[in-house]
């Protein structure tokens, strides 16, 4: 008899349980609008999400108001009047870190999803440094889809032995073989538009400063002044006279392309290439193309998380929360991230699912010392992004060392960074 209670009590809660999801299912229909910069050939992974979401919601459409630009440099500028104009749209794309927060968290944009983290038991398969950068004392900010590598050198194997060159652990190693490359009619290191240089800076310096004195620059314990960070630009301009005059004119695919057809014979940049060169361009990991860590960064991993929060007045909240609970699922993150050419957010994700590059990253993470990324929001605010951008712009004209760090110090001031 208690048998039989007890299994009429577990068929009730079932029930319970049942109906309350229906219900919460039932609820999601109508439209969800989603905002990202995921297009072309970032667009699979994003498709491969919605249609997921479509067949998990059938009463709900996706409206996908992608706008192109690498590294979000156009989408951010629409999200902003869309912002502060009263219109969001229901969740968008943006980089975990001081990108959310130091943004739209502090003008009180957005819904704090401490409580979505507590009913998914998602504290416990988030990394505790990650859910810190997702977080401040008053809450926690966004779901973050994946985990991105910023410093990954990439290169042909084949074009290495054929043009008798290594793959340089440093950057004292690549300025050695940069003039015997160059002298083959080789562009040693390809560059594309102005977000990719920064992109590269950021590797070489990380490479001068190292993890510690990279993190201080970013709590104002060290000045943009500083010898040290002078040499950064000074080693960073040296670098420049090895890549291609074409940068501002080529999207990061296009530089990428330099390597794939033999033009360069390296390129920095954040393992969304990976992603680029096996799902659209059909090359193996390992023989069509390969990696290592930046020059002078072994051992370091510069990360950048792509993430969705729940804008504030958002029109469709109830469609956004179940498009955030699909995003920081387990399956929904190994549907997104082999397409996309990023790890999983999550410590229990399933890495037969990831290629060669993907597990290796995925090792590097659980090993390496983690910092975050200055070009992909990480450790700065937008207003620090958007500015250094008009820094490096300069610099890439002038060559001048010395301006550029005071510009940079002076940038960081206004910021609310530095002294």
């Amino acid at each position: 008899m208690r048998t039989s209670r007890w299994f009429k009590l577990a068929a009730m809660c079932a029930a319970i349980v049942l109906m309350f999801s229906s219900a919460a299912d039932a609820a999601v229909r109508g439209k969800l609008e989603i905002f990202s910069w995921w297009a072309g050939d970032e667009g699979p992974a994003l498709e491969a999400l919605i249609s997921k979401y479509e067949k998990m919601y059938p009463g709900a459409t996706v409206i996908n108001s992608t706008v192109t630009g690498g590294s979000g440099v156009n989408a951010k500028a629409v999200l902003k009047t869309r912002m502060l104009g009263g219109d969001p749209p229901d969740t968008f794309q943006v980089h975990a870190g001081q990108e959310l927060i130091g943004t739209w968290v502090v003008a009180n944009r957005m819904e704090d999803l401490t409580w979505l983290y507590e009913q998914e038991g998602w504290n416990k398969v988030f990394p505790a440094d990650l859910l810190n950068l997702l977080s401040t004392d008053k809450g926690i900010w966004s779901v973050p889809v994946n985990i991105h590598r910023s410093n990954v050198l990439y290169f042909v194997p084949g074009n290495l032995a054929k043009w008798g060159v290594g793959v340089p652990n440093t950057w004292d190693e690549f300025l050695e073989i940069a003039p015997k490359l160059k002298a083959k009619g080789v562009i040693p290191l390809s560059v594309g538009e102005n977000w990719t240089a920064t992109h590269l800076w950021e590797s070489v310096a990380l490479s001068v400063l190292g993890p510690v004195k990279w993190e201080q620059l970013w709590n104002g314990k060290l000045s943009w002044r500083s010898p040290e960070v002078i040499r950064v630009w000074e080693l960073f301009g040296e670098i420049l006279k090895y890549t291609n005059t074409d940068a501002p004119s080529l999207s990061w695919q296009q530089a990428t392309d330099m390597v794939v057809k033999g033009e360069a014979a390296f390129n920095i940049m954040g393992d969304w290439a990976s992603g680029y060169m096996t799902t659209t361009l059909k090359l193996k990991p390992g023989t069509g193309f390969g990696w290592a860590a930046s020059p002078g960064t072994k051992g370091i991993f510069m990360m950048l998380s792509d993430s969705f929060g729940l804008p504030v007045g958002c029109k469709n909240k109830e469609n956004a929360i179940a498009w955030l609970k699909m995003l920081g699922s387990r399956d929904g993150q190994d549907t997104f991230n082999p397409l996309k050419g990023s790890i999983s957010a999550r410590t229990d994700s399933d890495l037969t699912k990831y290629d060669a590059y993907l597990q290796s990253a995925a090792r590097d993470w659980r090993t390496n010392k983690i910092v975050g990324s200055l070009a992909h929001g990480v450790v700065a605010n937008e207003r620090f992004m958007n500015d250094f951008a008009t820094v490096m712009d300069i610099f890439l004209s002038t060559k001048n060392a010395q301006a550029a760090a005071n510009a940079a110090q002076a940038v960081a001031i206004q910021a609310g960074i530095g002294k």
